[in-house]
């Protein structure tokens, strides 16, 4: 699980009900209309906007940002320079053995293409394009929910546009107004808190995953064709590090080291 959504949510819910607490009566924030206008108006929008498998598909991905991936860019460098040195001392055909321990589809994929003697450059253009249909994916996901954060706040003031006609009929009586435009600013708030709340930072979490992943397979697609050029291992490496920040860079040094380290204990 992510700890930071996790944490973000509650935290969030926790210093909202307490301002709220604090400031007044927690029913006097609360409204079945408003919600009925902001939620339902909301949803109906992105459904008419979305295709019924895109809008449905896209509502599934917020369990996305409480799911903790195991994207590892020090781990797959690793795996790539344990292929390396699979191809250096018994031939490209020998990785095919190795796909069998190879869990992830898109690396097994490269594998296998390169055992098969693909063209670099095919082997390239395919990885590349399949990068390109998983990224177009991730942004039809974050497009989704940043849509929601534009229309969210939009409905929150059709509602208080409502909720002003509403008023203004009864000005006659001047008991009922200050109840009326409250309920109508109620919905503003409701959209500002579906936006600003949920939909936006979803949206990010989505786009830094998605940065993440695409980052991982341009590692895997680098090392896979140089591991089919023939270059050695440990050039290989530092070509990979390059796509690494700094502090990434420095764990897997350390980490290489430790093992290294280890190694020598046991001899």
């Amino acid at each position: 699980m992510d700890i930071a959504s996790i944490v973000g949510i509650i935290a969030g819910i926790f210093f909202l009900l307490t301002a709220v607490l604090l400031r007044g009566d927690l029913g006097s924030f609360a409204d079945a209309a408003s919600v009925m206008i902001v939620l339902g108006g909301t949803i109906a929008a992105s459904a008419i906007s979305y295709p019924l498998k895109k809008f449905l598909n896209s509502l599934k991905a917020i369990k996305l940002i409480f799911k903790n991936t195991d994207l590892d860019e020090g781990e797959a460098i690793k795996r790539i320079i344990d292929l390396s040195n699979v191809a250096r001392k018994e031939g490209l055909l020998a990785l095919e053995e190795a796909t069998q321990n190879i869990e992830d589809d898109f690396l097994k994929k490269g594998v296998l293409l390169i055992v098969d003697g693909t063209d670099p450059e095919l082997v390239r253009s395919i990885l590349e394009t399949e990068m390109a249909f998983i990224e177009n994916r991730h942004n039809d996901v974050q497009g989704f929910w940043t849509n929601i954060g534009t229309l969210a706040p939009a409905w929150g003031m059709i509602g208080t546009l409502i909720g002003l006609i509403t008023m203004l009929e009864t000005m006659d009586d001047p008991a009922s107004v200050g109840p009326s435009m409250s309920v109508a600013l109620i919905t503003t708030l409701y959209g500002s808190l579906i936006a600003n709340f949920l939909a936006i930072p979803i949206a990010s979490k989505l786009k830094i995953r998605s940065a993440e992943e695409i980052l991982l397979k341009e590692v895997m697609i680098e090392g896979l064709l140089s591991i089919q050029a023939g270059e050695n291992p440990r050039v290989i490496e530092e070509k990979l590090k390059a796509f690494l920040s700094p502090t990434l860079r420095n764990n897997l040094n350390d980490q290489q080291g430790a093992n290294a380290g280890n190694e020598e204990g046991v001899a």
